[in-house]
């Protein structure tokens, strides 16, 4: 009889631990959240370089100056220089003229000398430089300039023309000024000529009165 109690209550004690744990259970989990992190904003595109010369257009032997800007920063940039000839005579380059009104163009000298076709530039934290460049050949002179770790390039054209030269002394026109300088010179002896001339009659035409 004492034994049949003590496994009743053993039965009802576990009844009342079990109800709690199955409520637990029935109760219904909260879903998972459907947001996680929020959404990153997508990258930004890398920005554009850029490569400009402060003069389009110089005469052979001034200096222009490069720029570049939106490279990566401090980081190396190499640039490449290529030269096109001009077809055509330079702008402002007066052609040699003939004494008989007949002129001669003057072309431009397309290659006077080895150029330094390729350089570096070192850019700062911004990614900007400035380089000075001083051409020695005319023509079109395209410069590309490309950041070694970036891989970012630009390029930019500038305009070298050959120097104002003075005209050419041609035999024509050579012939006419020593022409003209001999007929200045007689015409200055015969004058010399005439004045001792009367000078000398001036003297001995006093001296006989």
């Amino acid at each position: 009889m004492r034994l049949s109690r003590i496994i009743m209550a053993l039965t009802v004690g576990l009844a009342v631990v079990a109800v709690p744990t199955a409520a637990g259970a029935a109760q219904p989990q909260p879903a998972p959240s459907a947001t996680t992190d929020p959404p990153q904003p997508p990258p930004y595109p890398p920005a554009a370089a850029s490569l400009t010369v402060n003069r389009p257009t110089i005469f052979l032997g001034e200096t222009v100056v490069l720029t570049g800007t939106g490279f990566g920063p401090n980081e190396t940039v190499d640039i490449v220089v290529s030269v096109t000839p001009l077809a055509a005579p330079a702008a402002g380059q007066a052609p040699a003229r003939r004494s008989d009104g007949t002129t001669v163009a003057m072309a431009p000298v397309a290659y006077q000398a080895s150029a330094p076709l390729s350089f570096t530039a070192f850019t700062d934290a911004q990614g900007r430089f400035t380089k000075s460049y001083k051409p020695s050949a005319t023509g079109l002179l395209t410069f590309t300039a490309t950041g070694r770790e970036s891989g970012r390039t630009a390029s930019t054209e500038l305009r070298v023309l050959h120097k104002k030269q003075p005209l050419p002394v041609t035999g024509d026109s050579i012939g006419t000024p020593m022409k003209l300088g001999g007929g200045l010179v007689g015409a200055g002896a015969i004058m010399l000529l005439l004045t001792l001339a009367w000078r000398r009659r001036q003297r001995f035409g006093g001296a006989a009165h």
